[in-house]
This record gives structure tokens, C-alpha cells and sequence, in this order.
């Protein structure tokens, strides 16, 4: 099996789970998540490579974050570049590596994003999540609107931002913009 049928079969194995955790049915994810019933079952069945948009809905209805839902079992703290889960929004074509260990106890998650030229991707503000995370720019520009404002970063600028305010990035730049997004996770009250 290739590895991104894997990656499909892995994301579809953990919406099933989360929904059945959850008690609910398809319709009921439909329609917390906004996403069609047809598409959440495509997604579960492993059928279906979704956007970053339509996979950020669902896991705001599932409330769970795209980190969660990427994260592979590792039963060490140690993730070797290897092993980490690589993924490519189908839309955008940004590439998404989720560097931190999984099931490490750690609320922390880090993500390696490549974003191409002229990528765009807005994610919907979610007030019920509770997420904090910081975008390190490495290398070439990025635009990020968050929470009203529009900031531009050049490498070596990190940006704050909750997940809840609804994010946009665009790269307007001429080359691949690098980033790290380091994810935490607040446990909830």
C-alpha cells in the first residue's frame, strides 16, 4: 500500500473512531462539521484525498485538531523523520509534516508546512476550540490574516494566533514559503 493510501486509511480509521467515541452518527458529524454526510462516509472509508478546508471542519466537529487526526501510534518519544506523516492538501498543494511525537502525553504539536507560490487556504473561526499556536516563518514570505489583522512575514518571524479566530494564509511571494506551526493544546476545563 502506498504510503498516502495509508495516510487516507489512517485518517479515515480515525474519524470513524472519534465519531463512534462521540456516540455519533454520520448525519449528526454532517451536520456539527459542515460537511456533507456522502463525504464524511467517503473520508471514513479512505475513498477520498480532502482539502485542508473540508479536513479543518471536520475535525471542528469532531473537536479534535488536523494534528490529532494525522498523528501515527508511536510508542516512543522518538519520530524519525522517516516516520513522520507527510500530507498534501489536493487544493492548495501546501505539504504538511507533522514532526512531533504522537500519544507522548505532550499538549504540544509541531508541524513543517511547504506553502507554494500563490497557495491560499482560510480556515473558519471555531470559538469552542481552545488552541494556541505560533507560525515561525523559516524561509520565503507569508501572509497570515488572523483575528481582523493581515500580517506579512519575512523568515525569522513568528507569529501568535488562536485556532478559534479563523486563520488565512497566502503566499504571494515567488518562492516556497517554510514554516513551522507549533500547536498547544489546552486541556479543557
Amino acid at each position: 500500500m502506498e504510503e498516502r493510501d495509508e495516510l487516507l486509511a489512517l485518517i479515515g480509521q480515525r474519524v470513524t473512531q472519534r465519531r463512534a467515541s462521540l456516540g455519533l452518527t454520520l448525519d449528526q458529524v454532517a451536520a456539527l462539521s459542515d460537511v456533507s454526510r456522502a463525504m464524511v462516509s467517503r473520508i471514513e472509508r479512505g475513498e477520498v484525498h480532502s482539502s485542508a478546508v473540508v479536513l479543518d471542519r471536520l475535525c471542528a466537529g469532531l473537536g479534535i485538531t488536523l494534528s490529532e487526526l494525522f498523528a501515527r501510534e508511536t510508542p516512543t518519544p522518538l519520530l524519525r523523520r522517516a516516520d513522520q506523516p507527510v500530507w498534501r492538501d489536493p487544493s492548495s498543494l501546501y505539504v504538511r509534516r507533522e514532526v512531533a511525537p504522537a500519544r507522548s502525553g505532550s499538549p504540544v504539536r509541531i508541524v513543517e508546512i511547504e506553502f507554494p507560490p500563490g497557495a491560499e487556504v482560510t480556515f473558519a473561526p471555531y470559538p469552542d476550540r481552545i488552541s494556541e499556536q505560533h507560525v515561525w516563518l523559516l524561509d520565503g514570505e507569508l501572509e497570515i490574516a488572523t483575528a481582523g489583522t493581515v500580517h506579512t512575514l519575512m523568515a525569522g518571524d513568528c507569529l501568535h494566533m488562536r485556532v478559534a479566530d479563523g486563520n488565512g494564509f497566502r503566499n504571494r511571494g515567488s518562492t516556497t514559503a517554510r514554516y513551522l506551526v507549533v500547536l498547544v493544546r489546552e486541556p479543557a476545563p
